[in-house]
């Protein structure tokens, strides 16, 4: 198993990219921790699937926004299970506005969550990995980072920042051994793009060249590749699984 004996700590866990990607990890042989915002229902049952393929699982409803919070996750998580090898920086959320329409509360959600919160939680677990000299730290940005979207101005921004601190991150973690890469999904059939509207969401699948929006598992296969001894040779980059939207 690629992942034999490791810890991997995935934000967003109880479902879509998430859960997909956690469900790829334990099959892999990981033991997983993952939080959620009060989703306890669907997070029990990521974690029984978890569960049922022989590896631990813990979770959690945490505000990856809350520093202490975030803080005191990742401490549980070290307690319970041992250092974490693995974080996959994942929790999200998106507010569609026209760009004058946002407010400051709007903007402040938005970045806390994504930027502010994979920042910090990555911050939490930097330490320990150093400390061992082995680490793999994933950020989930997305293809709105690399090219923008209506209605998404502070949602693009934030995720452009992530592929930018993963970028300056790399520079200073790779010599003491942590690897820090991102992935920057296309559409995908997750929970936020449920809410689009079907004329639009018809509209987005038309312009892509694969004609169709992507599943959880093929952006969890994506992190495998960058979580596993086969994935080594990347550093800080931006793995963008994306059907055709964004061509670079």
């Amino acid at each position: 198993m690629k992942l034999q004996g490791q810890i991997a700590l995935i934000t967003g866990g109880s479902r879509g990219i998430g859960r997909a990607t956690a469900l790829a990890f334990a099959r892999e042989g990981a033991d997983i921790a993952f939080c959620h915002l009060n989703d306890g229902a669907k997070a029990d049952e990521t974690a029984a699937e978890i569960a049922a393929l022989g590896r631990r699982a813990l979770h959690r409803s945490v505000d990856v926004s809350d520093i202490a919070a975030s803080k005191a996750f990742a401490a549980e998580v070290a307690a319970a299970f041992g250092p974490v090898d693995i974080l996959f920086n994942n929790a999200g959320m998106n507010i569609r506005k026209p760009f004058e329409a946002y407010t400051e509360a709007d903007f402040d959600a938005i970045v806390g969550v994504h930027l502010k919160g994979m920042f910090f939680m990555a911050q939490a677990l930097y330490p320990a990995m150093v400390a061992r000299g082995s680490g793999c730290i994933i950020n989930v940005a997305s293809q709105r980072g690399l090219k923008g979207a209506v209605n998404s101005a502070v949602y693009s921004a934030a995720k452009a920042g992530i592929m930018g601190l993963t970028r300056a991150l790399a520079w200073e973690s790779t010599p003491k051994g942590v690897r820090v890469n991102a992935i920057a999904p296309g559409p995908i059939d997750t929970d936020l793009t449920a809410t689009m509207d079907a004329a639009d969401r018809q509209a987005f699948i038309d312009a892509l060249p694969i004609g169709r929006f992507g599943k959880p598992e093929e952006i969890a296969a994506t992190a495998l590749l960058l979580a596993s001894p086969e994935g080594a040779f990347y550093v800080g980059a931006t793995l963008s699984p994306n059907g055709g939207d964004v061509m670079y």
